[in-house]
């Protein structure tokens, strides 16, 4: 049978992003000009699709499928990238020169989500083949086994950071695929250096391009006060940068966490979703549960995040198989980083990279991928056989 508990905590987290949808999309369809219902209809229809879709993937068997799905979303979605700057503007949606989504018909569809999943699975796959514990090889050797991933990655930085102009899902990918190698069997040194190099190429990325120092800048002017604090004034009068205006969103998204409290103004009684944060059912998702429904809030559905990713990553540990060990382990690290990677840029503590919380945010594609990749978990859970004695 497949993993119950996974199955109904993602069903729980998806039902909430549909609530959400509704309570915090108002402003924007007032301004729009949209049905009152609008939005929660989509998200609506979506949600019970991706629950849908989970359940049926949960029905098939691992041993023919998981295979062509994992390749197929892997290769489909690099194809869909890649043609994407060829197609007409009557294809393709344009938000600030990247082309991001397909126009199907009353829907718009972002192959990066669906590549992330692709590439999780092409990883783990790979890596349980090439890949193992082979103590004393040098970091030299190692980069030479991870070369062929390294280049593929490179491949996706292109796609991604340069022609959508997404620097957030690249590094949530990267992240993931430096702790994929690491539980594969790299050495702690590789995975050091592996990540000092990250942090390389994630500075020069940034330096190349003057939208993201500019934002850079700004989410300094909104933290300076706070971690200076903690140096000398010394060291603290050379970092601080006078006259720069704090970032818009971040104040309004610290208010509306601050104007919640403990228990938060209630469904539909938030302030900051009229017009202070904009689009807060989507990337603000969690600064909206945290005014409306307070600490509380945040607390159970943060508490649902890690159940959700205890189950995971149980899954994964009592996997007799590489593939399903490193794929249901990659799935629940995906998931991890989306959720910190909002949540820290919500709360200032770093700039705000665009990343959606999955299940939460509005948006079809998102949920829709995240409901595939836990159909794909829940089909490897069939093969799980615990011990007696173990709790499911």
């Amino acid at each position: 049978m497949p993993d119950k508990k996974l199955f109904l905590l993602t069903t729980a987290l998806i039902t909430i992003g549909i609530i959400c949808s509704y309570t915090l999309s108002v402003y924007t369809v007032i301004f729009l000009e949209y049905n009152n219902f609008h939005f929660v209809l989509r998200e609506l229809l979506v949600g019970i699709t991706s629950i849908v879709l989970m359940w049926f993937l949960s029905r098939l068997d691992p041993d023919i499928w998981l295979h062509r799905l994992g390749l197929g979303l892997f290769f489909g979605g690099m194809a869909l990238m890649i043609m994407m700057p060829f197609l007409p503007a009557s294809l393709v949606s344009e938000v600030g020169g990247a082309k991001r989504w397909i126009k199907l018909v009353g829907f718009s569809l972002a192959p990066v989500e669906f590549f992330k999943i692709g590439f999780i699975y092409f990883l783990a796959w790979s890596f349980s083949r090439k890949l193992g514990h082979h103590d004393n090889i040098g970091v030299i050797e190692e980069f030479k086994r991870v070369s062929p991933y390294a280049a593929i990655f490179l491949i996706a930085i292109f796609l991604i950071a340069i022609l959508q102009n997404d620097l957030g899902q690249v590094i949530v990918l990267a992240l993931t695929l430096a702790f994929m190698l690491f539980f594969a069997g790299s050495s702690f040194r590789f995975f050091m250096t592996l990540i000092l190099g990250s942090v390389g190429a994630f500075i020069l990325l940034i330096v190349t391009s003057e939208h993201r120092i500019n934002r850079i800048l700004s989410w300094w002017g909104s933290a300076q006060s706070t971690i200076l604090a903690f140096f000398p004034e010394s060291i603290a009068q050379h970092l601080r940068i006078e006259n720069q205006e704090e970032a818009y969103q971040i104040g309004h998204s610290l208010n509306a966490i601050h104007n919640g409290g403990i228990f938060g103004t209630g469904l539909g009684g938030g302030t900051f979703k009229l017009g202070f944060l904009s689009e807060v059912h989507t990337d603000f998702v969690l600064a909206g549960i945290s005014e409306e429904f307070g600490f509380i809030g945040v607390f159970f559905v943060t508490f649902l995040f890690i159940a959700l990713l205890h189950r995971l990553f149980k899954i994964a540990n009592r996997s007799h198989n590489d593939t399903a060990y490193l794929f249901s382990l990659g799935v629940g690290l995906l998931i991890t980083f989306a959720f910190m990677v909002n949540a820290y840029g919500i709360s200032g503590l770093t700039p705000i990279k665009g990343i959606s919380v999955p299940f939460l945010s509005y948006g079809g594609s998102a949920m829709l991928a995240s409901s595939v990749a836990i159909g794909m978990v829940l089909m490897l859970s069939k093969k799980i056989k615990y011990k007696p004695g173990d709790k499911k």
